[in-house]
């Protein structure tokens, strides 16, 4: 189902059963187009299939963009009401929308790990079978580039140039060119030639990443291979495939990496997706400072 098509049964449903006033019918219906035109610049997904991340992250957007409390009590409103529908009339099976909770006393920033956290869910991975060389090789490249979840799990062996350190990342027919540090480029060459000829079904396989079937691996398989080593380290917070992505942009931000050029690297069509990891940074110095300081 298109985003149209989503829409215009959003509007029916407002109008013909929730009986909504003018205002909020035009209220309701532009949050939805606003949040229809933010996945359609940034995700791979469409309304109907928008995942509870994505979501977080759009009112994570609006929330560091300047947008007031209750604007964005509003837009959780449009969304949940949206979603609420759609899994009433059987369209969806799982509401991602259930887990958005307005909060009118502070703004929420995403949770990022810290460089002694990545460090030690990098570290769980043993490179003593293909399953340990491939899930290092996925953790270090999700970490060095700042990728999406599906564009990791989208990636073919020949968005790969080992030789100059870098990968290819297409999206919307849209390309950008993400360098890696030195241990991803090592890791993901030791999955490439001594694991993954092992691992794929077919000889003609073009997915970077492959199940233990051998074939492309799915979201759902990635999400369980990082609560895995975050259990296995031991680290508290409740890590997110995209936990790793937010982690990426706040810690170049804050060893003086230029904005735009994270924006380039995260694939962010508007600039104000980007400001978001400045507060990321100014909140992690104030916990800092508020903790380390003898006066504070």
């Amino acid at each position: 189902m298109q985003n149209g098509e989503v829409i215009e049964m959003f509007e029916r449903y407002l109008t013909e059963d929730k009986k909504a006033s003018a205002n909020t019918l035009s209220s309701y219906l532009r949050d939805i187009r606003q949040l229809a035109e933010y996945l359609d610049r940034e995700t791979e997904h469409g309304l109907i299939d928008a995942d509870a991340e994505e979501l977080g992250e759009y009112i994570a957007m609006l929330r560091s963009g300047g947008k007031s409390v209750a604007t964005v009590s509003r837009s959780i409103a449009s969304i949940k009401c949206l979603y609420s529908h759609l899994f009433i009339k059987q369209l969806i099976t799982v509401n991602p929308a259930q887990g958005l909770i307005p909060d009118k006393n502070t703004q929420k920033l995403p949770e990022i790990l810290t460089s002694r956290e990545v460090e030690l869910l990098l570290d769980q991975p043993e490179c003593i079978d293909p399953k340990g060389y491939r899930d290092k090789a996925m953790l270090e490249l999700l970490y060095a580039t700042g990728i999406r979840v599906t564009e990791l799990i989208e990636l073919n062996i020949s968005d790969v140039n080992l030789s100059a350190g870098v990968i290819r990342c297409q999206s919307r027919n849209k390309e950008r060119f993400i360098p890696m540090y030195s241990a991803a480029v090592k890791a993901l060459s030791d999955y490439i030639t001594l694991v993954r000829p092992q691992m794929i079904l077919l000889p003609d396989e073009q997915s970077l990443f492959v199940n233990v079937s051998g074939e492309r691996m799915s979201r759902q398989g990635f999400w369980k291979i990082v609560k895995h080593y975050q259990k296995k380290a031991g680290i508290e917070k409740d890590i997110t495939p995209h936990t790793l992505r937010h982690s990426f942009a706040a810690h170049l931000l804050e060893n003086g990496a230029d904005i735009h050029a994270i924006q380039e690297m995260l694939g962010h069509a508007d600039i104000s997706s980007t400001h978001m990891y400045s507060q990321l940074v100014k909140k992690q110095l104030k916990d800092v400072y508020n903790k380390a300081h003898p006066r504070a």
